[in-house]
């Protein structure tokens, strides 16, 4: 488990140091590089949220970086009550993290209805100030994908890593083989996975997420959903995600028009705003 983090650890800071040569040159490429690697370790920490603002083009999103664990959702309810969040979209970035408290974020997410999609949210010089945009070269990973699932809306880009395995008890992952498991072991992991099949379907899932997930032991490596099993899950609900404020409504696609993946927005009737 060590070494493969390691080495997509490793892929991911390459991968974004490259983007940046490719967007602002040597000199501001130091700046990148040192922005991925503060990003990668951000990832390992408790999940952090924060608000990104997207002036003018775009209303904003709120990013989702890091681990669930207990305090996760009540730092959601902390954070939520100092935003004005239903509607709003999230952009996960996670390795997972706790199967309950992410299962409560999750129906926390469905209750504000939320879209849902996955990137790493990236502040970037320019002429006019700091611009945000979302790179889509991420991982969701474990539970992070059944906190995707909770969108009203869910969007994946096609440069997104969303990766599925078995729950497992934390403390006897990094050697599940070897590992002793006792009769209350056993009965919380049928517990959990219960939880999480009923979640599934409260939020619209499919039963093949389920199915994928569970056929993958945690002494192997996860599962990468293609996009036929991103659309077969459900995971994958739509193209664009709509966000509307103001007189008029605002059509922000995901979808990346170049090799930067930024946000584009494009002016839209209200009526057509709608998912």
């Amino acid at each position: 488990m060590r070494a493969h983090w390691a080495t997509t650890r490793a892929w991911m800071l390459l991968s974004a140091a490259t983007r940046c040569i490719a967007l602002f040159g040597l000199v501001a490429m130091l700046g990148c590089s040192a922005y991925a690697g503060a990003a990668l370790e951000e990832r390992q920490l408790q999940m952090k949220f924060s608000w990104v603002a997207c002036r003018p083009n775009c209303r904003g999103w709120i990013s989702a970086v890091g681990i669930v664990t207990a305090e996760t959702p009540s730092d959601f309810d902390a954070f939520a009550r100092d935003h004005q969040l239903k509607g709003e979209t999230v952009v996960l970035d996670s390795s997972g993290g706790s199967v309950n408290d992410a299962i409560a974020l999750g129906r926390r997410f469905r209750a504000l209805e939320m879209f849902t999609t996955v990137g790493v949210s990236v502040l970037t010089p320019s002429a006019r100030g700091e611009r945000a945009h979302v790179s889509p070269e991420v991982y969701c990973e474990s539970m992070c994908v059944f906190l995707l699932l909770s969108g009203k809306s869910r969007y994946v880009p096609e440069q997104a890593h969303v990766r599925v395995h078995q729950i497992w008890m934390g403390d006897r992952a990094d050697n599940a083989r070897a590992a002793s498991y006792s009769a209350d072991d056993l009965m919380t992991v049928e517990r959990d996975i219960g939880r999480l099949a009923k979640y599934t379907f409260d939020m619209g899932g499919a039963g093949d997420l389920l199915s994928l997930s569970l056929n993958v032991p945690p002494w192997e490596d996860l599962h990468e959903l293609s996009r036929e099993e991103l659309r077969v899950t459900n995971l994958i609900t739509t193209d664009k995600v709509a966000q509307l404020g103001g007189p008029n409504a605002a059509v922000v696609e995901l979808t990346p028009k170049s090799p930067q993946g930024l946000f584009v927005s494009t002016a839209a009737a209200a009526s057509a705003g709608q998912e």
